[in-house]
């Protein structure tokens, strides 16, 4: 009887899980609704709210601003812009910083969380999986002598926290390990390897 209680909560937990989370990204999505005017809503014409709605909405509005900021006048636009909200003493400190962090994410020409590596940590002889994040900058090289590299360290199951640190880049080993593949190795503490690489001919 065990056995078929986790068996059935084996199946049932990473679905009701996933069901959750697609609930509550298109329950916040369709938040975007309300920026309509009530005429234009759906409750207006139908008379009833169509789930996932928002979620076209928000794809249209992303999709529209990238094709707008991709022109001249779109930059021109951006920059005037961000040159307002620049002249905002709090806002332009998290606006800065925030679109720093954007821009090394979602940029195709950044490194950030392009390689995992296998790192020690949190002490000599004790190995978990991070990520390579850039090099050192600013004051922090006139301090540190060689080659050194900026990593992330995630902590599990929830990899969205975690450790900044510095190590020599001798004292890392790269994995040919894709991001992905060592992310859900991380969320799933150990549980789901991943599967090992081909061997080189």
């Amino acid at each position: 009887m065990r056995r078929y209680l986790i068996t059935g909560l084996l199946i049932w937990v990473p679905l009701s899980i996933t069901f959750w989370v697609l609930h509550t990204l298109v329950t916040t999505m369709d938040q975007t609704l309300l920026l309509l005017p009530p005429n234009w809503r759906p409750r207006a014409w139908l008379g009833m709210d169509v789930p996932g709605l928002g979620v076209i909405l928000t794809v249209v509005v992303v999709f529209g601003t990238g094709v707008l900021a991709a022109n001249v006048l779109g930059q021109r636009l951006l920059l005037l812009w961000e040159g307002l909200l620049g002249r905002i003493p709090v806002v332009k400190s998290i606006y800065n910083s925030v679109k720093q962090v954007s821009d090394t994410l979602f940029s195709s020409s950044g490194q950030a969380f392009r390689k995992a590596l296998l790192v020690q940590w949190p002490r000599e002889g004790v190995w978990t999986i991070a990520f390579l994040t850039g090099t050192p900058g600013g004051d922090v090289t006139r301090h540190l002598e060689g080659d050194w590299v900026s990593v992330y360290v995630p902590t599990t199951p929830n990899p969205t926290g975690g450790y900044f640190v510095m190590l020599r880049r001798t004292d890392t080993i790269e994995l040919d390990m894709s991001v992905d593949a060592a992310l859900k190795y991380i969320i799933s503490m150990g549980v789901a390897p991943p599967t090992p690489p081909r061997p080189r001919p």
